[in-house]
């Protein structure tokens, strides 16, 4: 994979370029520094790079003194190298291994670009600002973090001697638009009938999962499914780190807390969905789903919280409720297999799966009905099916969203909103609801 050119010009580093730069770091005060503006430090940091330059009889160009105090803004009040990137509304992916990799995810495809950490300390030196934003370190005695920056973008960190490579840090961008689903069809992440019927069941108060493996795409459309939630409704949100963008004037946003540095006062997601409970939510949606909070959100589901949603990471909608089931099973062990499906089959209407593919498209695959059980085992039904047929120009997918017409079991759920023609319609049904 070769590093990308097509976002970054970088300036050839003239030998001066250190030494100028441990001169201004000598010269400048650091907390005179994070009181001015980006601009102004930006022109005093200028200033001084040509000074002294004249002084030493260094050689530098303009480009050069420009890239030079940039580089030197970036170390001082924002992240390195890193900042481009995360101004670069093309990125959605930062992915740093080492000081000699960073890469970054465009369009669902990974590049390796041309930027450069100087050195391992460089990497911690931007580590260590992140974990400062948050009140929290990350050292050898702490080596792995979670954060998230003033933007919303979700960090984590790992350090030797946990990782071999050096300093790793991943950084999932927080995405300033929200995606509806006439977007997701221009995209071909859907089809216009899929995605009509994803609407109308948002919009009718089923409970859906979202499953797919990372960065395929999960919360993205849980934030387009949000949309269709009447503004009149009260949201309780659950999440590790907020990134849902819900619309809604009524919406109470929840955030876990980790262990501080003594190791007490983790609150987790399982203690905010079971708080959720009491706050008196018409529905509660959470982030992922990951653990012994499954039991209690197939409990909230079961309540009377209709129209709930989550998402799981899963290889397919059916591992999807194996995952879950296994979540459940690890939080309560002394409930049988068949009480946990019992559950979920009750509190489950829909399961929608989404991958992201080899051309880095989206697309959603499958779109289930849970409809029962038969002996231990839950039953499934298949609304929607993504076909693949072939590969058009520039490797891009071809393939088409299969309808599957059957009458769902939430159907009476449909009608008491009025919308069940609808939903048959976009199944393949034509004429009143059967």
């Amino acid at each position: 994979m070769q590093p990308s050119g097509d976002h970054f010009t970088s300036v050839a580093r003239p030998p001066a370029a250190d030494l100028i730069r441990d001169q201004v770091l000598m010269d400048i005060e650091p907390a005179v520094a994070v009181r001015l503006t980006r601009e102004e430090l930006t022109r005093r940091i200028d200033q001084m790079i040509a000074q002294i330059a004249n002084a030493r009889r260094l050689l530098l160009n303009k480009a050069e003194q420009q890239a030079l105090a940039a580089e030197l803004v970036n170390d001082m009040i924002g992240l390195g190298p890193l900042e481009p990137l995360l101004r670069d509304d093309t990125v959605a992916d930062i992915l740093v291994n080492g000081p000699r990799m960073i890469y970054v995810e465009r369009r669902g495809k990974l590049e390796l670009t041309s930027l450069r950490f100087r050195h391992d300390a460089h990497v911690m030196h931007v580590a260590q600002r992140i974990a400062s934003t948050v009140g929290r370190r990350v050292d050898e005695s702490s080596p792995m973090l979670d954060a998230r920056l003033l933007d919303g973008s979700r960090v984590n960190v790992i350090i030797p001697p946990l990782s071999l490579k050096g300093p790793c840090i991943s950084i999932r961008k927080f995405s300033k638009s929200v995606m509806d689903f006439s977007k997701f069809a221009q995209l071909g992440t859907v089809s216009p009938e899929l995605a009509r019927a994803l609407e109308i069941a948002a919009r009718c108060r089923l409970n859906i999962i979202i499953s797919g493996g990372t960065g395929s795409g999960k919360t993205t459309l849980l934030n387009a499914l949000s949309r269709m939630i009447d503004p009149d409704e009260r949201i309780i949100t659950i999440e590790d780190a907020a990134e849902l963008q819900l619309q809604q004037p009524h919406v109470v946003q929840l955030e876990t807390r980790p262990a501080n540095i003594e190791g007490h006062g983790e609150i987790l997601q399982r203690d905010l969905v079971r708080n959720a409970l009491r706050m008196r939510p018409d529905r509660i949606i959470v982030g992922e789903v990951r653990g012994a909070e499954a039991f209690d959100m197939m409990q909230a589901m079961n309540t009377g919280h209709n129209g709930s949603m989550s998402t799981v990471h899963a290889n397919s909608a059916r591992d999807a409720l194996g995952r879950i089931d296994n979540m459940i099973l690890m939080a309560n062990t002394n409930l049988p297999f068949r009480a946990i499906r019992a559950q979920i089959t009750s509190a489950l209407d829909l399961v929608v799966h989404t991958e992201r593919m080899r051309d880095g498209v989206r697309r959603v695959t499958e779109v289930v009905e849970v409809t029962g059980m038969e002996d231990d085992v839950i039953s499934l039904s298949e609304l929607f099916a993504y076909r693949f047929t072939g590969e058009g120009p520039g490797g891009k997918l071809v393939g088409v969203f299969e309808a599957h017409p059957v009458r769902p079991r939430f159907l009476h759920r449909l009608e008491y909103f009025g919308l069940a023609n609808a939903f048959m319609k976009a199944l393949g049904v034509q004429g009143e609801a059967p």
